[in-house]
Order: C-alpha cells, then structure tokens, then sequence
C-alpha cells in the first residue's frame, strides 16, 4: 500500500465543480482536474485491504488498490498500463460511472470511500496528455473476419478486444457518428465527444473499420453479414423506450427523454438535429418541464433543460423517496439504495416521489398541464392516496422512465435469435453464444437496461468468447 496510515491522515475530497451559474452557460465539461500532489494523497488513503471488495463491486474488476499505489508514486505510466489491462476506456467511466467501486470501498463503512472515479479519470487525462494512449497492433492476422453491430462501450469493446487479437473487425452503426447511447444519450457536458473521436482514431489505427449511417437488418441484412463474416457479435443496446399509457399521452409536447438528449446532442455537434426526427425540432425554451422518471436520464434531462432555458422543472419518480443514507450493517460492500442529488439537480429542479400520472392535460391540442395522485407502497404494492390528487403546469413532458430491452424490427426480426421473458437476446454469461449458430450477443442488448461499465465488462468478454471460438484458444482477458 502506498501510505500505511494515509487512510487515518488523510481525509477524503473530491473533484470540484465549477459553480451552477458559471456552467449553464453551455455544455461543457464542467469538472475541475485536481492537482497532482492532492491526487497522491487521496490515492495514499487506499488500504491495500487483504480482500479489496472494490475489485467485486467494479464489473470489470479494476486492480484499484494497484494503480492507487503508483499514482502515490506518482508512476503514472505504469498505473495507466494497469488501468488499460481491465479497461478500454476508462475515460468513459471515470466521468459518468456511478462508481460502484467506491459503495464496495472498505472506507465506505465510514462514509469515507477512496476517490477512485477521480484517479482513474486523472490517471487516463495524464495518459492522453503525455502521448501513452496509442494503437496496439496484433503480432499476426488470423484471417478471420468478425461484424460487430452497434458502436456504443460493448461494441467497441468487443471490437477494440478482436481487433487486437489480430481478427479483422468491422463495425456496423446506423446513426451517422459511432459512439451509441455514449453519443446521443450522454449530455456533452457529462461527457463531451472528443474523447468517443479519439478512441475512434485509435481503433481505425489498430484495424477496425466504421461503417456508419449502416442499419443492420434496414439497409444490409443480417444474413449478408452472416455470409461474409465468421463471426457476428449483437452489441445494439437497449433501445425500446417504455411508453406512457395515460390519457393525453399523444400529445405533440410529450417527448422521449432520448429524443430530446440526442437533439441537443446533435446541436452542439453542428448537426442536422430534426433530420432523423419526424416530430420537429425540440427544446425546453421558455417552458415548464416536468421529467417523468427519477434515474440518470431523467437527471440528464434536468441539466439539459436547464441549459435551454426552462421556466422550471420538475422530476416525478413513482417510487417512494430513499433514505439519506443507508444501512450500512444491511448493504455494505453491496450497491446501495439511497437518495442520489446529481450536479444537475444542484443546478435546479423540483424532485418529487411516490407519484403517479394520471392524464395530460390539453389546451388547444397542447400540452397544458399534467394530473398527478400521490401512491404509498405496501407489501411491494401500490395504492392511491384517497384526496391526493394534483395538477402540475406543464409546456414540455419528458419520458425518462428506462427502457424495455432491444428493439425487434429488423436486426432481432431477421436473426431468429432466442429471447428472454424481458425481450432480450438469450445468451449465457460465459460464451455468450446465441440460439443462432455464428452469432453472440453482448451488453444491453442481452443484459438489459444496465451501466457503461458493464457493458465494457460484456464486449471484453464476449471477445474472448468468439476469439476462443474462432482459433480454438485465447489470450484475451475476461
């Protein structure tokens, strides 16, 4: 360990942010990189613990106390090499993980966990400052040849992983710009895109090929991907978004949370942002907004509205409000459920739980309001409560309520591939081989709804998983 009682001396700060009305002005990133010499004393408090529970709560089991070490050494070369030995993109994680690692952290059990997001962040900006980051080219080519489907973190996972394994690996994207839900899901100033374009150079550099603005089972068929290909791996995502089933929900102000990210998205790119949407051009200018659906998405619609202009808004979450903190003695090393305040709910909203909607309300073919009744749970079940009913001013209704697994229509049509009761693709979490022959699925689109890390975790493995099948053995790690 770096610091036998760095843990007791030291206390634990995070990052900083710069203040809410210095970062609504626009959409950028808007933390602020700790010096070095506070980075190696936050990475001194780290335990070196005999079971680190941090490698159990990180899906792709990064060796945090070991690369805590080396930045107390301040060896960052070495901690970076280390970091990249589980990780493809630590950049990803280290901005927009909830950070798992840090609920399982030993100093958690004090409200104290190590800052590890912020070191693995520091340690991955240092690697692309000093100029470590670059391709790692095969030792030989297989001459096999493998389509992954979708460009988001399994994807490219998956992809980076086969392609460094020697196979030759094409990458099939039906928007215009690869990157996925990392793309157009993730508010720029969470994550701005470079980081997804220079990953993107690194790659093309090691042998993949982008295929963009190329919907698989729309304007190629799976089954040409089937013909010339050894191997096709599934990486599309989660994208069936969960609808609204009350009255006055086709009302033209009642948009998908993803639609409206992906549009401004789109904006600060310089794109065309209403050309692949039918329903015109969306924003919370001038508008009450109120975001139906209490997670991340629902909290990155709060930020970006706030940025458009909102009059106000407001998040409604069904579920009853968490506790401020948890049970440690009950949850501990495992993810806890506790109230959450992200940097866009600092910036302003109204958050409100235990509520369910009733009916929008219209005027003159507008949204105009939205009726709402409060709910308590019993026995895991709900129930109204009798006289609780309300009305919210409403201009903007934005759906943020998840997603029910991956889109059928043409890629999972044509494939003929199993699913689960929950609509994804079935395939086990060790060879992740579909019902079809020739065929694996990774990430959301086979887990389901889930985080960045874990669909890191999933294109990893199921990289080694084809490569294994394909050659008979692998070198790849899980």
């Amino acid at each position: 360990m770096g610091k036998e009682t760095g843990f007791l001396e030291i206390e634990r700060r995070e990052r900083d942010y710069l203040a809410p009305e210095e970062r609504l002005k626009n959409y950028d990133e808007f933390v602020v990189s700790p010096p070095e010499d506070m980075l190696q004393g936050q990475a001194a408090r780290c335990m070196n613990c005999g079971i680190p529970y941090c490698h159990n709560g990180c899906p792709v089991n990064n060796l945090i106390p070991d690369w805590n070490h080396l930045v107390y050494e301040a060896d960052w070369k070495n901690a970076l090499d280390l970091l990249h030995s589980t990780n493809n993109f630590p950049e990803f994680t280290g901005r927009i993980c909830p950070a798992p690692c840090e609920a399982s952290c030993t100093l958690n059990i004090t409200d104290q966990p190590v800052t590890i997001k912020s070191i693995e962040c520091a340690i991955i900006d240092r690697g692309w400052d000093e100029g470590w980051v670059k391709p790692q080219l095969p030792q030989r080519k297989t001459g096999k040849s493998v389509a992954v489907v979708g460009s988001g973190p399994a994807g490219l996972a998956c992809a980076q992983q086969l392609a460094r394994a020697g196979h030759a690996v094409t990458v099939f994207e039906k928007n215009d710009r690869i990157g996925g839900l990392l793309r157009y899901g993730i508010p720029d100033f969470k994550m701005e895109k470079h980081h997804i374009n220079r990953r993107a150079v690194q790659m093309e550099a090691e042998g993949v090929e982008f295929r963009t603005s190329t919907e698989v089972g729309v304007t190629v068929s799976l089954a040409s991907l089937r013909e010339n290909f050894n191997a096709v791996v599934l990486a599309g995502g989660a994208e069936e978004p969960r609808q609204l089933d009350i009255p006055g929900a086709e009302l033209p102000g009642v948009r998908l949370a993803m639609e409206f990210l992906t549009q401004q998205n789109k904006r600060n790119a310089g794109d065309d942002e209403v050309r692949a949407a039918p329903r015109g051009s969306l924003t919370a200018t001038g508008k009450h907004v109120v975001v139906i659906g209490g997670g991340d998405t629902g909290s990155d619609c709060v930020g970006t509205s706030n940025r458009q202009g909102a009059k106000s808004v407001t998040q409604l979450e069904i579920m009853p409000k968490p506790p401020e903190k948890e049970d440690k003695a009950l949850t501990w090393p495992d993810w806890p459920l506790k109230l959450r305040t992200s940097s866009s709910h600092e910036e302003g909203a109204q958050r409100d739980w235990a509520v369910l909607t009733k009916r929008v309300v219209g005027k003159k073919g507008e949204v105009a309001g939205l009726e709402c009744v409060r709910v308590e749970w019993k026995d895991g079940r709900m129930q109204e409560v009798e006289g609780s009913e309300f009305t919210l001013e409403a201009d903007l209704i934005l759906l943020a309520m998840g997603f029910t697994g991956p889109k059928r229509r043409g890629l999972l049509d044509q494939s003929g591939v199993a699913l689960t009761e929950r609509g994804a693709v079935s395939a086990d979490e060790m060879a992740y081989a579909t019902s079809e022959a020739g065929i694996w699925a990774c990430g959301d689109m086979r887990r389901g709804q889930s985080l960045v890390v874990w669909a890191i975790r999933e294109g990893r493995q199921a990289a080694r998983a084809v490569d294994e099948a394909l050659m008979g053995k692998s070198e790849l790690p899980r």
